[in-house]
């Protein structure tokens, strides 16, 4: 693979930068709660300005290409060196990366989770946004592998600790399903260089190498990648561990889970297992494709029993991912370079969707569905937000959902190398029936959370007596019957008002982003499309197509 070496200090500094704030704010006394935000904040905003440099010098004109390649001895006793590179299909996600753990810090300077210790709150996001952008730039299996798991402690410790009333469950059966499918890849990992003989795990030697791998060798190799990315995405039937995770996590963990920590196993997909195992990829597709699609359904199936609104939409993700992994199974670059936007997009959707989510618990300390309503009259703006966002995840033309979806279920009309037809025609069918329980269940939610009036347990507690920060809705009025109810709820329920400062600050990006890449899906498409074309074209060359 060409490569290009300029400025090749740049992602190790956007790698570790954020380790320079952790060392920092190691000596900040626990009790300099502002002064611990302020760096961390600063190190996160530091970091994304790091981003947005190699973004400005990334040479669009040859995204196929790895570029501020870096590959240096590192650990020569077991062949693994610290290579890193970013081309098409990494760069949206490694930014991305970065830009969602700078906007959910800013949002956690006023919205810190009620077990308080900003410290070392803000010492895990910093951690693991080392591990999420580490594992987009890792070009060897073993540094791969290690910034893989990187992100798993603070996402565990941001959930057993910071999380709710069955946190410790939750935070442990991910630790669990994650360490699980995590053993299998590394199996397949190692089988995979030592069946290659190749000279290092660089993911080049082993793409050149991969050829020279029996068939059915190659077959049990790709089982084991696909159990470990598979619990990451997470697909059915691997996905139990994500609706806990999402209910129990802190709004910040929720929103850097489903925002940046899905994708690691679709990209590990897309980087990892069909350009290294083709014949394993084709034979396998077919499953994978059917699992997506009982994912689709299952996932929207599960979303219109839940209750809880978090959970709600913690089932849509596993209904998302499933599109982008239909259009992976189809190994076409329409259906990759599909599934690749509908990662960013469903990272900027979900993400906005949990945050809206954590604001709602954190005003009316419950996401209880049947216990929420009137909240376009009592919080118009957080009210249009939530529908904008439903909007986007649903796939309403001209936002960024619909070009996650719409082309990942069109793709598998015609999938690649061979692959059944008749089969993926029928799982295109049955997909498209997903968008339609989409809308059912996300219209669902908005009608029932933000229409009609504010419920008698809320009623007393309208925007209305909080103009200052953007209400002027009218006065709602006491009754008698309900001033008991009210006087009940007075000290749990003062805080309902509109978008904060903070918030607005923290949102304004992802709501512009989902209308700019809806609008303009070029921006993304051109980007991707060079590599992943590439990388078919190697797996053509491989399978002697």
């Amino acid at each position: 693979m060409e490569t290009l070496t300029d400025q090749n200090w740049l992602l190790s500094v956007g790698v570790f930068l954020p380790m320079l704030g952790v060392l920092v704010m190691l000596f900040i006394p626990r009790a300099e709660e502002a002064l611990v935000k302020t760096v961390g904040i600063v190190a996160a905003g530091a970091t994304l300005a790091i981003g947005v440099v190699t973004l400005v010098n990334f040479d669009y004109g040859a995204a196929q290409k790895l570029q501020f390649f870096v590959d240096a001895e590192w650990i020569p006793v077991i062949h693994s060196n610290y290579t890193i590179g970013l081309d098409g299909i990494s760069l949206p996600l490694y930014f991305l990366s970065m830009a969602v753990t700078f906007l959910v810090m800013i949002y956690s300077w006023d919205n810190m989770p009620d077990a308080g210790n900003p410290k070392a709150f803000f010492i895990l996001m910093l951690v693991l946004q080392t591990g999420m952008a580490g594992t987009f730039v890792a070009q060897d299996l073993i540094l791969f592998f290690v910034f893989f798991e990187l992100v798993l402690l603070p996402m565990y410790f941001m959930i057993g600790v910071w999380g709710g009333e069955e946190r410790q469950y939750a935070s442990l059966k991910f630790f669990l399903y994650t360490m699980f499918g995590s053993a299998f890849m590394l199996i397949a990992f190692l089988a995979l260089f030592f069946q290659t003989g190749a000279e290092s795990f660089g993911f080049q030697h082993l793409i050149e190498a991969s050829s020279t791998i029996p068939h059915d060798v190659q077959v049990w190799i790709f089982a084991g990648m696909f159990l470990g990315f598979a619990v990451k995405v997470p697909m059915f039937p691997f996905h139990t561990w994500l609706p806990d995770a999402h209910t129990q996590a802190p709004t910040q963990g929720s929103v850097l889970l489903a925002a940046i920590l899905l994708k690691l196993g679709t990209y590990g997909f897309v980087r990892i297992a069909l350009p290294m195992l083709p014949q394993g990829a084709v034979e396998w597709a077919p499953v994978i494709g059917v699992l997506a699609v009982i994912g689709i359904i299952y996932g929207a199936l599960g979303c219109l029993a839940q209750t809880d609104m978090k959970r709600l939409i913690a089932f849509s993700s596993v209904a998302h991912m499933g599109f982008v992994m239909l259009g992976i199974s189809t190994l076409t670059t329409f259906g990759i370079n599909a599934a690749l936007f509908g990662m960013v997009a469903h990272g900027l959707i979900t993400g906005m969707l949990f945050f809206v989510a954590g604001s709602v618990k954190h005003r009316y300390h419950t996401l209880e569905i049947k216990r929420l309503s009137g909240m376009l009259i009592q919080m118009p703006r957080m009210g249009w937000i939530l529908g904008f966002a439903a909007m986007a995840s649903l796939g309403l033309p001209g936002l960024a959902g619909f070009w996650g979806e719409f082309p990942a279920i069109l793709s598998a009309y015609s999938p690649g190398f061979g692959l059944n037809e008749a089969l993926f025609r029928t799982l295109m069918v049955i997909a498209a029936l997903g968008t339609v329980l989409a809308a059912a269940y996300l219209l669902w939610l908005y009608q029932r959370t933000a229409f009609g009036t504010p419920s008698e347990e809320f009623a007393g507690h309208s925007d209305a007596e909080h103009e200052s920060l953007g209400g002027g809705h009218g006065q709602v009025a006491h009754s008698l019957s309900s001033a008991a109810n009210d006087d009940l709820h007075a000290d749990d329920h003062d805080e309902i008002h509109d978008v904060g400062l903070t918030e607005w600050i923290a949102w304004s990006p992802f709501l512009i982003a989902i209308v700019v890449f809806g609008v303009y899906p070029q921006l993304m498409f051109k980007i991707f499309d060079p590599a992943v074309i590439q990388m078919l074209d190697r797996m053509k060359v491989s399978l002697g197509k």
